[in-house]
């Protein structure tokens, strides 16, 4: 996947990008085999660009190719879990330290807009809503990363760790929206300061505080 957020993607970071949008949702779940055909019909292409995108998705151990099955999905480990987030724990407090991208007032009614919809979620809780806008607001996370390295980085831990918001979501319903609400005020607060050096800051405490809720939730629990 390219590191540049503004760079045009070629057809395999295309679709390789949206099956895992399509794992980090839950559309795909462990278990649920990914048939080459199938998604090169539906994305109109051959089969090996969908090979391709396979492969990479398999690095970073989300699928997993079977002998007589196929490419199925996997979840990670709660090893794994533990490793991803020690890893972004590390990562998140580089944010803002090297090589920054400037702060614009585009990132600032971003996280307005989502602040707004995180809110509504108090009243009516929709895991999947919330998942989206952790989605967003990972997206704009990423996008002040100016080091292309560490934004590499950082977009391989979230897409590994992103199931799991799902899984605290649903045992959690409104008290992990107030969480996340809490997150957002927190980033819009840095952002109207222009800090970039805080959001890693922020984001390294709000990690943890999810770390904490997915170790007492999920990991050596019952898969969800």
């Amino acid at each position: 996947m390219s590191t540049d957020p503004d760079a045009p993607k070629t057809t395999v970071e295309t679709i390789q990008a949206e099956i895992l949008r399509r794992i980090c949702f839950l559309d795909y779940k462990p278990g649920d085999q990914l048939k080459e055909a199938e998604l090169a019909t539906e994305f109109g292409v051959s089969r090996t660009p969908v090979r391709d995108a396979l492969s990479r998705i398999s690095h970073l151990g989300l699928v997993e190719t079977r002998n007589g099955v196929g490419t199925v999905v996997v979840a990670l480990t709660d090893t794994q879990i533990r490793h991803v987030y020690d890893m972004r724990l590390e990562l998140a407090g580089l944010i803002g330290r090297i090589s920054p991208n400037a702060i614009t007032d585009r990132h600032r009614q971003s996280v307005k807009a989502m602040l707004a919809t995180a809110h509504a979620l108090d009243g009516h809780f929709d895991v999947r809503r919330y998942v989206e806008i952790n989605h967003d607001l990972h997206e704009l996370i990423a996008s002040l990363i100016g080091n292309e390295t560490l934004r590499a980085f950082w977009w391989q831990t979230y897409y590994q760790a992103a199931s799991t918001w799902h899984r605290v979501g649903t045992l959690l319903g409104a008290d992990a929206a107030q969480a996340l609400e809490a997150e957002l005020l927190d980033v819009a607060t840095a952002l109207e300061h222009d800090d970039a050096e805080a959001i890693g800051y922020i984001q390294r405490t709000h990690i943890g505080y999810g770390y904490k809720r997915i170790k007492t939730h999920i990991l050596g629990s019952a898969k969800v």
